[in-house]
């Protein structure tokens, strides 16, 4: 059976950008070795996971460049790469709320558990909404039909998700501004609540390497919510160079700076909190992330 080009417009490109499968496969072994050494569990079903998922959308992708008459690859690519960074996005929401339970849940507008809870459900919201979406688009390309409707849907579902990741980020900012300033957003009473609060070196890095990871899917949700606004016959999604450098080297990107600053290295061994006190001693106190 011959698909219709409209949709294999972006297969025909060169096979260079295919090098994202082995180079995600590294860094997925890796990230499930992190996350066994250092018992952190919820990294599994997040960064790992996400890893594995563009391992599946990019070797669908290979395959469907190399068979354009087959459906199955295009429908398997066309879900795996979309839905990917999701889990990774969950992931940076889990490590905001770890780092704002160790150094001042006073100074966020929200309390740590709430990010977990609100943030991660609904990023699960928008993977479940992705997953339709995209189910029904590769339907619609089996039956040899346009998939407006389920591109809308998928569009719905990135466009929630990215609206959430700017959220984040808000909160995020306000989070590291009040902890730099001491200006605590509410009253609660903690050891040595009049103090000045500092981050390690570590953390930092940590906070460094968390904030471009964030960037980066920002930046990938971006186009994404373009490509699909712009249509499935439109100027974005037929042009390759924009999904393989803004789609999969961002998300690339993403997963291996997370394997650099790896929570269970830059959050466990260094959570160090220094803390000034009203006669002018400093106290040290360390946690165990």
């Amino acid at each position: 059976m011959v698909i219709n080009s409209v949709f294999y417009t972006t297969q025909q490109a060169s096979e260079s950008p295919y090098n994202y499968v082995p180079t995600d496969l590294t860094s997925s072994v890796v990230h499930m070795g992190q996350a066994l050494k250092y018992k952190l569990w919820w990294m599994i079903p997040t960064v790992t996971f996400a890893g594995i998922m563009e391992i599946f959308g990019w070797s669908a992708r290979l395959w469907s460049s190399r068979n354009p008459e087959l459906l199955m690859p295009y429908e398997m690519q066309l879900v795996g790469t979309v839905l990917a960074p999701t889990p990774l996005i969950a992931a940076n929401f889990v490590i905001l709320g770890r780092i704002i339970n160790r150094f001042g849940p006073q100074f966020s507008r929200l309390v740590p558990n709430m990010y977990i809870m609100v943030f991660c459900s609904f990023d699960v919201i928008c993977l479940v909404v992705q997953a339709v979406g995209g189910a029904l688009a590769a339907q619609a390309v089996n039956e040899n039909k346009v998939p407006t409707l389920g591109g809308n849907i998928m569009l719905g579902g990135i466009a929630a998700q990215l609206f959430a990741i700017v959220v984040y980020m808000g909160l995020a900012a306000e989070f590291f501004l009040r902890q730099k300033y001491n200006a605590p957003f509410r009253h609660q009473v903690i050891k040595f609540e009049q103090g000045q609060h500092s981050l390690s070196k570590k953390v930092q890095r940590m906070i460094y390497g968390m904030s471009f990871c964030t960037i980066c899917l920002f930046i990938r949700s971006v186009y994404r919510t373009v490509e699909l606004a712009d249509g499935w016959s439109g100027s974005v999604i037929a042009t390759e160079s924009y999904f393989n450098w803004l789609d999969g080297s961002f998300v690339t990107a993403a997963i291996y700076t997370l394997n650099v600053v790896h929570p269970g290295i830059y959050l466990k061994q260094d959570a160090t909190i220094h803390t000034s006190q009203p006669n002018g001693d400093e106290f040290i106190q360390t946690y165990t992330f």
